[in-house]
């Protein structure tokens, strides 16, 4: 039996247009019937009324309909948005194969953008200044070259440090330490951390200096902090102290309730890649969800999909860098570092409806 199609105003892809929603564009496209147009669900031209409006899986299917591209947001191009992504990407490979670092002006001169305008579009994208995406980028060569063995000066140069002295200005910033005790596993730095129990399992947290940097979940707490002791082998750890289990307390009461938020500082260390999806994953709101693919678009990077899941992955601060809101391009649960059912709970909580694994 035949059914009638949805009414404008009760198809869920409606609300996208409403709100002029970039991410939702490549989905579909939305014709006007009083103009003859159709448009990708950003376009900024005036809202039409919803009983002129037919939505349409694709360009092909509203152009079989009679309707022709709108030439003001270019449905079957790129959008701005889109062209924008493309071109920031195309600045971070240039930061990343630069053996020097590269000012703003260079970088915007590149783009095609003034400097202001490409400040503000590499951040909106990247969730980091070109300034700093150069240093995570800096930070996690140095690291591959320490890991190699290369002498810590050898390293610097390597890693696109003009002098030894530029580096150790910003060495705590990109090692949370020295790198000789780096090197050696974090000797001379000290992590608080502080293990516990909460309706999801054990957990663990801790602290270095810097903020949070770890938030891990499972069911064997001597697992948890075997795992932990392994990232910093001889870095000393300190055991809860009563002002940190009211921190500890403070990060379970936000696992129990996500939604809540975490006012907390994180200390969060990776390569650029790694912080860009981090960063990226931050901006998706309680209650929602998000693909590999959604990701791997909103950071200019739309055949990383496989990257970003690796990126989330290796994510070691559960839910306040909030892995847990990836899904699959169908909506259903993947792979979660600390367990599918997990994740499924932290969803529940947070009133998002993934499908089925």
């Amino acid at each position: 039996m035949d059914h009638a199609p949805i009414p404008t105003e009760s198809d869920p892809r409606w609300q996208h247009v409403l709100t002029r929603d970039a991410a939702a564009d490549g989905s579909f496209v939305y014709a006007v019937r009083t103009t003859g147009v159709y448009c990708r669900p950003s376009c900024p031209a005036r809202r039409a009324k919803p009983q002129n409006v037919t939505l349409y899986p694709s360009p092909a299917q509203a152009e079989a309909a009679g309707f022709r591209p709108c030439r003001r947001c270019n449905p079957k191009g790129a959008s701005v948005a889109e062209a924008n992504a493309a071109l920031v990407a195309a600045a971070c490979r240039l930061i990343e194969q630069a053996e020097t670092p590269l000012s703003l002006h260079e970088l915007a001169e590149a783009a095609g953008m003034s400097p202001f305008h490409f400040h503000r579009q590499f951040k909106a994208i990247t969730g980091l200044t070109p300034r700093a995406y150069a240093a995570a980028h800096r930070a996690s060569r140095l690291r591959a070259q320490l890991a190699k063995g290369t002498s810590i000066t050898g390293a610097i140069y390597e890693a696109g440090f003009n002098s030894n002295s530029r580096f150790y200005e910003s060495a705590d910033g990109m090692l949370g330490m020295t790198p000789s005790a780096w090197r050696k596993g974090g000797v001379g730095t000290s992590i608080r951390f502080a293990l516990g129990q909460c309706t999801l399992g054990a957990i663990l947290v801790a602290q270095s200096q810097r903020g949070i940097c770890a938030i891990a979940l499972g069911d064997d707490p001597e697992v948890l902090l075997h795992d932990f002791q392994d990232r910093f082998p001889a870095a000393t750890l300190i055991g809860a102290d009563p002002e940190f289990e009211a921190l500890v307390a403070r990060v379970i009461g936000f696992v129990e309730a996500p939604g809540l938020g975490l006012d907390l500082p994180l200390d969060i260390r990776g390569t650029a890649f790694q912080q860009r999806v981090w960063q990226a994953l931050r901006q998706i709101p309680p209650g929602t969800t998000a693909s590999y693919a959604d990701i791997a678009r909103s950071i200019g990077e739309p055949r990383a999909s496989r990257a970003v899941a690796q990126a989330c992955a290796t994510n070691g601060i559960a839910v306040a860098i909030p892995c847990h809101r990836v899904v699959r391009s169908d909506g259903g649960l993947s792979g979660y570092r600390w367990g599918v059912e997990r994740k499924r709970a932290l969803l529940d909580r947070e009133g998002a409806t993934p499908a089925t694994a």
